[in-house]
């Protein structure tokens, strides 16, 4: 979804700023998170109401559509950060962007050989098994014996 749209779609008819949940419902992220990321700095400073109650701007609301979709995507919390601080930077260079993307891909790219590599070796014991009513079977024998 494009940015301008994004922004047309939340701003409609909301009073800004808005409270935790609402701010949760707008991002998709869960009140508990949200604590958590503002805990961890990837909000920044969120306003509070003289009773210590939060209160999220528009641009904290687009922040945490962003964390959310960077986690969908499977970057670890350490790259959403730096993600994020750049995404806030208009200076930035796209190279810098660009590294913390090819790094994640590269992790993705492991993670699905091993993955791949699992799904091999259960395929095979899966049809080694005789799957009666014996006792003897290979899956077993091959996870008690590494």
């Amino acid at each position: 979804m494009s940015t301008t749209l994004d922004t047309a779609i939340l701003d409609v008819g909301l009073n800004w700023p808005v409270n935790i949940g609402r701010a949760a419902s707008l991002s998709g992220i869960s009140p508990k998170m949200l604590r958590h990321y503002e805990s961890l700095g990837l909000l920044g400073a969120v306003r509070r109401t003289e009773s210590n109650y939060r209160q999220y701007s528009l641009a904290d609301v687009h922040t945490l559509r962003f964390i959310r979709r960077a986690r969908d995507m499977g970057f670890g919390l350490e790259a959403i950060a730096e993600l994020v601080g750049l995404w806030h930077n208009r200076r930035r260079s796209s190279a810098s962007v660009k590294r913390i993307a090819q790094k994640h891909q590269q992790e993705l790219s492991g993670r699905i050989e091993a993955l791949q590599a699992m799904q091999r070796s259960l395929a095979e014991l899966v049809c080694l098994c005789p799957g009666d009513g014996r006792p003897d079977c290979p899956i077993l024998d091959d996870l008690a014996h590494p």
